[in-house]
């Protein structure tokens, strides 16, 4: 048996011996259950010799005499409580003695006689009708009789006794001898064993089954512990880990996911010979790096990319893996932080060139964009201003128009993200797009917001935010369920994976309600709509 079962085995332990010890105690044995204490037996002799007494009250208990006047000889005291010491009430029906015999309990007292006795504590006053003269309550043959009391739990009586020595031990015999205990005879029906009155006693400590529960707990968390020490492995690869070569490209915009997965795996996996190759070129450029570079070895390459692939590619499988935000990027000079989608698409259209038509500087406008194979230029494309897939390239240097261009806004290309980020920062008047996740590090440019909405994943849930996209990651074909390729996918979904992509301020597919889709609630109408031509 491995020690993950050993494991196993100790933590249902751990549950099941409290739980059979309770029922135990409480339901099985100690479900019904009569029980007495002896609170005193002592001598009036024993009080005479007591150096802290008076005399005078030594004197009068030495005076005690029977109900005839005679003097008591050798007199003692006993003090009995009878008690419910079970789970359950206990009726007059319970006691086990003949149906008309009216006692429930008789207490004998060997070598003693009873020359006297009083009921002297109740734990209810109810209990008081209990001992009434036809009760059952009295003395016969030296022998007290107790009635059948109705006992709720740890409810209780007591009895106090006046004796005096028996048996031919009268004034002449040993005062020091010391008497036999007193015998409590009576039962309950199905009590503890054989349903007898059992003696207890307080418990001024912690009682033994305690201790030993507490001890059988402690040893069961210590062998867990010991399980978990030896059983661990340090140098063994997690189950996703899987040897080889792997390159990762597509999506700029997921790069930086991707970079910090793939050091993160590499690491979990120790000692595997894990490489990865990184050449991000876009969305479109790592689909069809993929379709040629496979050429059936389904397990070499992993393209990502911001949105689905085209139709005519049916050997790529997508599997969703993040829903990803992306913002607007502005020069801070602009003076700009609020655009709604008609502004945008009449910047993007030719109709406002200057920054001073919506309420910011006198500056041109100019517009960095990707290139046309760039997942994110279709995210845009798509969801923000569907007449860009007619803007041409009319700058080079995202300053001046290039010779013979015909009129209309000013727009420069860029092959990445990151390229895309640096012009807008260094030009005056420039406006781009990029993941949120790469923009937001950036202290030299502005995110604009898109109709008063920031780029939030909660406004994107809530179809009040229109610019986002699922990441998809493909592979040609199914890759063999140990091939590196399954096993990063599988890190990149799990609990470290998530981790990462939530902390680059992506969404796992797995934490959305349709992971299948990986799409926020449904936009409202309008919302993601081109608003120029």
């Amino acid at each position: 048996m491995d020690m993950l079962r050993w494991e196993v085995v100790l933590a249902v332990l751990g549950v099941l011996v409290p739980i059979v010890a309770a029922l135990y105690e409480f339901v099985f044995v100690g479900r019904k259950r009569l029980g007495y204490r002896v609170q005193m037996d002592t001598t009036a002799t024993d009080a005479v010799h007591a150096q802290f007494a008076g005399v005078q009250y030594a004197g009068a208990l030495q005076q005690l005499q029977d109900g005839d006047g005679t003097r008591l000889v050798d007199p003692s005291f006993v003090l009995l409580r009878v008690e419910n010491s079970g789970a359950t009430h206990i009726d007059i029906d319970d006691y086990a003695v003949l149906p008309d015999d009216r006692v429930g309990v008789r207490v004998e007292f060997p070598g003693r006689r009873v020359a006297g006795m009083v009921v002297t504590e109740l734990s209810d006053d109810f209990l008081r009708p209990c001992f009434s003269d036809d009760s059952g309550l009295s003395v016969r043959d030296g022998v007290i009789e107790l009635p059948k009391v109705p006992l709720n739990r740890s409810a209780h009586y007591k009895v106090l006794a006046a004796l005096e020595r028996t048996g031919g031990a009268g004034a002449g015999a040993d005062p020091q001898a010391p008497f036999e205990p007193p015998r409590v005879i009576g039962g309950i029906k199905g009590g503890v064993g054989n349903g007898g009155i059992q003696e207890t006693r307080s418990q001024t400590g912690t009682p033994w089954r305690a201790v030993a529960l507490v001890c059988f707990l402690v040893l069961v968390i210590l062998g867990q512990l010991a399980f978990s020490v030896l059983g661990r492995d340090d140098t063994a690869a997690p189950l996703d880990c899987a040897g080889g070569k792997l390159t990762l490209t597509g999506s700029t915009a997921f790069e930086p996911v991707l970079r910090e997965a793939a050091e993160a795996y590499r690491e979990t996996c120790g000692e595997q010979d894990v490489t990865f190759h990184h050449d991000y070129r876009g969305s479109k450029g790592g689909l069809e790096a993929l379709m040629s570079e496979s050429k059936g070895r389904n397990t070499r390459i992993l393209a990502f990319t911001d949105g689905a692939k085209r139709d005519d590619q049916p050997l790529l499988l997508p599997r969703p893996v993040a829903f990803t935000l992306f913002t607007l990027v502005i020069h801070e000079d602009a003076g700009v932080q609020d655009l709604t989608l008609e502004q945008i698409g009449d910047l993007y259209g030719g109709r406002i060139t200057n920054w001073k038509e919506v309420g910011g500087a006198d500056l041109p406008v100019r517009l960095v964009s990707r290139l046309s194979n760039s997942g994110t230029r279709g995210v845009f494309e798509e969801r923000i201003f569907s007449g860009s897939r007619n803007l041409a390239r009319t700058s080079d240097d995202c300053l001046t128009l290039l010779p013979g261009t015909p009129r209309g806004p000013l727009n420069c290309e860029r092959g990445s993200t990151t390229e895309v980020l640096d012009e807008v920062a260094q030009t005056p008047g420039a406006i781009g797009y990029s993941g949120l996740d790469e923009a937001s590090g950036r202290k030299d440019l502005r995110l604009v917001r898109i109709g008063g909405q920031r780029a939030t994943l909660e406004a994107a849930d809530h179809g009040v935010y229109p610019f986002w996209e699922t990441e998809y990651a493909y592979t040609y074909g199914e890759p063999p369920a140990r091939s590196l390729a399954a096993g990063f996918l599988r890190y990149l979904t799990n609990e470290v994976g998530r981790d990462i992509v939530r902390s680059r301020g992506h969404r796992p597919c797995t934490e959305l309600q349709n992971p299948v889709l990986c799409r926020p609630e449904p936009r409202r109408p309008g919302a993601g709509e081109g608003a120029g031509g």
